[in-house]
């Protein structure tokens, strides 16, 4: 029986740690900041692992077929509660946001713990079969291949693919399948047979019935979470898109956090985009990183002498959704077709490194520095890296947050630019959707507002735009520390402002 119990091994290993890996991008994908959210998962379902293994020491058992016994209901009850554990967190996320970060934790714990007593005990089993120093060195192995696999599969195929919900689930699925073979092979060792196959029936066909509506659950969970009419959601390998619909007004959501209302999305692209280019009367070739809705790159084609256009989105699909729905190319103006459009999908940090292309213009339209993964496109490195790539005339814009709400951030990312050598003119506008939204606008020259906005639009005019560049008292300029690629303080102070913000 040594082969068997080895392979459950490889399976108890592997689910093991995608519970772990389920909340901790559960996690980062509700609360941001990646780095914090899997720290401190991964810490406490360690912790809760060594309170495990030392706890399968008081688990008596007078003989084998009592230790494979209450290995089978260890099984069956990880298996129920890993398999749920996802989809309980989303649905008390989207119910009350408040208590979600106890239950989480409450959740690893506990998981944790009851993982913790599967490896012992299965050694315990196996031990009258094999030498102590054989034992620990197959069971150590069979763990951490089947961690390997698990950690490699997550990203790449199932969370991408099936989301966390239905991943929960079928690694509680394999946990009680283990469950139940173990039953199966030691049938003539153990007794209380009917009883367990009773129990290993109603926990597979309570997670079998909870991954056929898995789809429908995080359909009502999100309808419930956005109180408006989803019409496409979907989890690609970077991130949850839900986009919805309220009589007129179309809205997009990245990992739950609002990206633009149709309501009033052009004023934030007119702002984010013809301050800038309306200043430079020469520009013909330019490059927008992040903004794979099109928006910013609509604004762009309003200007006939602009050439050529680059778009670096790290989200295929993202260019693809809003490049093939004909609500969201209405809304884009099918921007995304546009002989003079290039389209790239990759790292915009990893693409700048490999490219030698000079622009005119850039539009840094990143999301907000929430994780560190955002936070290095606003560091001193990747600015620094930027300056390569615009000519000695040219000019960038960035998006920076809310100067009002966040004004540290903004702030923080005015330093930042100027600690990489760009002389900054930093301004904002009113979008109803977000409040007040900052903006900063860098070049090697002094920055000089046009006279005229040459293009149609709604609500940047020659007129509006110095008052964008002024800041009442309550969005004035503090002290900052620029945000370097080793520290990333940036992420850390962007957590602290919109933490304060949503507890209000």
């Amino acid at each position: 029986m040594q082969a068997p119990l080895l392979a459950s091994v490889f399976i108890v290993a592997s689910c093991g740690l995608a519970y772990e890996l389920i909340a901790g991008a559960l996690a980062s994908y509700l609360l941001g900041d990646s780095v914090t959210q899997f720290s401190t998962v991964i810490g406490a379902y360690l912790f809760a692992m060594g309170i495990g293994s030392w706890l399968s020491k008081h688990v008596a058992a007078a003989s084998v077929s009592e230790l494979l016994l209450r290995f089978i209901q260890i099984e069956l009850l990880v298996g129920l509660l890993g398999g749920l554990s996802a989809g309980l967190l989303f649905l008390l996320f989207t119910l009350h946001a408040g208590p979600f970060r106890f239950a989480l934790y409450g959740l690893v714990l506990l998981i944790g713990i009851l993982v913790g007593l599967e490896i012992p005990l299965i050694m315990r089993i196996l031990k009258s079969e094999v030498e102590f120093k054989d034992l620990v060195a197959k069971v150590l192995s069979f763990d951490y291949i089947g961690a390997l696999a698990v950690s490699l599969l997550f990203p790449l195929l199932l969370a991408p693919h099936l989301g966390l919900v239905r991943s929960a689930l079928l690694f509680g699925l394999l946990n009680a399948l283990v469950a139940a073979w173990a039953l199966w092979l030691f049938r003539e060792r153990i007794g209380r047979l009917a009883a367990l196959r009773a129990q290993c029936a109603v926990v597979i066909g309570l997670l079998l019935l909870a991954f056929g509506f898995a789809g429908q659950f995080v359909s009502l969970a999100e309808a419930n979470l956005y109180n408006e009419d989803i019409v496409h959601a979907e989890s690609s390998a970077y991130q949850r898109i839900v986009v919805t619909k309220y009589r007129d007004e179309t809205r997009l959501y990245l990992n739950h956090n609002l990206q633009f209302s149709s309501r009033d999305e052009y004023r934030y692209h007119e702002a984010l985009v013809h301050p800038g280019l309306a200043s430079l009367p020469g520009a013909r070739r330019v490059l927008v990183l992040g903004g794979g809705d099109g928006m910013a790159v609509r604004e762009i084609l309003k200007y006939p002498q602009v050439e050529s256009i680059v778009l670096v989105d790290l989200d295929p699909r993202m260019t693809e959704l809003f490049a093939q729905s004909t609500l969201l190319r209405d809304l884009n103006a099918n921007a995304l077709a546009s002989p003079k459009l290039k389209i790239v999908n990759v790292d915009a940090l990893q693409w700048l490194e490999a490219s030698q292309e000079i622009f005119d213009f850039v539009v840094a339209d990143f999301p907000d520095p929430s994780n560190h993964s955002l936070g290095k496109l606003y560091s001193t490195a990747f600015y620094r890296l930027l300056k390569q790539h615009v000519a000695e005339t040219g000019r960038i814009v960035v998006q920076a947050t809310s100067p009002l709400y966040a004004r540290q951030s903004y702030w923080t990312v005015v330093a930042t630019l100027e600690a990489a050598g760009w002389q900054t003119a930093p301004y904002h506008a009113l979008v109803p959707s977000f409040g007040e939204w900052g903006y900063i606008l860098a070049g090697r020259r002094d920055y000089r507002p046009p006279e005229t906005i040459p293009v149609a639009t709604r609500f940047v005019t020659p007129d509006a735009l110095p008052a964008l560049f002024h800041f009442p008292a309550d969005m004035a300029r503090v002290a900052a520390e620029p945000n370097r690629l080793d520290n990333q303080n940036l992420v850390r102070i962007f957590e602290r402002e919109w933490g304060r913000v949503q507890a209000h």
